[in-house]
């Protein structure tokens, strides 16, 4: 009987003039459809998510998700969604913004599940996406026009304030007063995403582990997401505090110390080695003499230097680490790195905080890594210069006698 049904509902589907296209249900459903592979780049995309997003399927096929997200979207599936669909293979009724070919954006909400073979490993991920244009925009209509009032209460006491104390001195104080309020408006979406969301991933692991009542065969893997969402935890809170004090205070403050450079570079180099065992690293040092640096800094600036070339290096080049002192004390410390070259026009980009994705698509970070770089060259009398080409990109950082 049950073969029967089965045979009715397939004569249903394939014959008569209006019988069901299984493939035209696939391309023109009334949601977006996309499948990615285990490595997470996109294997195939329906008609209608191209038609939302206005780009072909050539455009979408072989990209990663975080790829068709803006950028607080990348960082919330990035820190969030992706640790979660790891652990417990699925997740629904997200919400996210995917970017359109002319730049707007889609709001979205989307459900996604793994599809596993019986031996449990990884054959593709099914996502669907539907669109939460009404939805979204009355939250932000809220939202803004919480934002509105408040802002219209803070440009009149403005107003009120310049007419007391001279309209050219507190022109100044206004420009002062915006460049702080979008760097709080920065501080509030790395609150909200980036520091919310490893921690949510660390109550789901435990909260799954509590489930469990025993060791298990997921127990290590969930322990390392979790140890994985604290370090980025607290890479992120360090580097905002560096922002903070970059922008707001009064710049990285330095404690200058004449010893052996050496031992910290490698103590540096053997971390990245550690936490990345299959990358092969490099290194030649010419240090004349000792340097008066802050170590520390030092160390910070290498290591962003390094886990950049990591993460944007050829994966089966090696890293190369230089560092030259001269017997007058010029300092040169450079990381060379093998793939693709940078677009000389973004190179001027690459040190702008909250910069990641237009260059390069990032796995991790908030693209703060070359800007704290950058200051600490500069909170030294140093800069960072970039070279390009199509062999290999190189950082290097110089600090001339002092």
């Amino acid at each position: 009987m049950r073969l029967k049904k089965s045979y009715w509902r397939c004569a249903i589907l394939s014959e008569g003039k209006h019988a069901e296209d299984l493939e035209d249900l696939f391309e023109h459903a009334p949601c977006g459809y996309l499948s990615m592979r285990p490595d997470g780049r996109i294997a195939k995309v329906n008609t209608t998510l191209c038609d939302w997003l206005g780009k072909s399927p050539e455009a979408i096929v072989g990209k990663r998700l975080r790829d068709l997200l803006n950028v607080a979207g990348s960082i919330f599936y990035e820190t969030h969604f992706a640790p979660m669909l790891r652990m417990q293979g699925f997740f629904q009724e997200v919400a996210l913004d995917m970017v359109r070919a002319d730049g707007g954006l889609v709001p979205v909400l989307a459900n996604a599940a793994e599809r596993r073979d019986g031996s449990g490993d990884l054959l593709f991920t099914r996502l669907t996406v539907f669109k939460a244009t009404e939805r979204r925009q009355y939250e932000r209509d809220l939202v803004e026009a919480r934002a509105a009032e408040r802002e219209a209460r803070r440009q009149l006491e403005d107003i009120v304030s310049s007419l007391q104390a001279g309209m050219a001195e507190q022109v100044a104080i206004v420009m002062e007063e915006k460049r702080n309020s979008e760097l709080k408006e920065q501080f509030v979406a790395v609150l909200g995403h980036d520091l919310r969301n490893p921690l949510a991933a660390i109550d789901a692991g435990a909260s799954k582990m509590l489930r469990d009542q025993a060791w298990t065969d997921s127990t290590p893997v969930i322990l390392r997401l979790m140890k994985n969402s604290v370090s980025r935890m607290s890479a992120l809170i360090d580097n905002v505090l560096d922002l903070a004090r970059s922008r707001l205070g009064g710049g990285i403050v330095l404690n200058l110390v004449d010893r052996p450079l050496q031992p910290t570079l490698e103590l540096v180099i053997a971390e990245i080695q550690t936490a990345h065992p299959s990358r092969v690293i490099s290194t030649r040092f010419e240090i004349a003499r000792p340097v008066r640096l802050d170590h520390d800094r030092i160390a910070q600036l290498l290591s962003n230097l390094l886990g950049n070339a990591v993460t944007h290096g050829a994966q089966d080049k090696e890293i190369r680490v230089e560092c030259t002192v001269d017997s007058a004390g010029n300092l040169a410390l450079s990381v060379a790195n093998a793939g693709d070259p940078i677009p000389q026009e973004m190179i001027p980009l690459l040190f702008q905080p909250f910069h990641r994705g237009q260059v390069r698509s990032n796995a991790y970070g908030l693209g703060l890594g070359l800007y704290i770089a950058s200051e600490i060259a500069h909170a030294h009398g140093g800069r960072i210069d970039v070279e390009s080409e199509q062999s290999e990109t190189r950082f290097i950082f110089h600090l001339p006698a002092q």
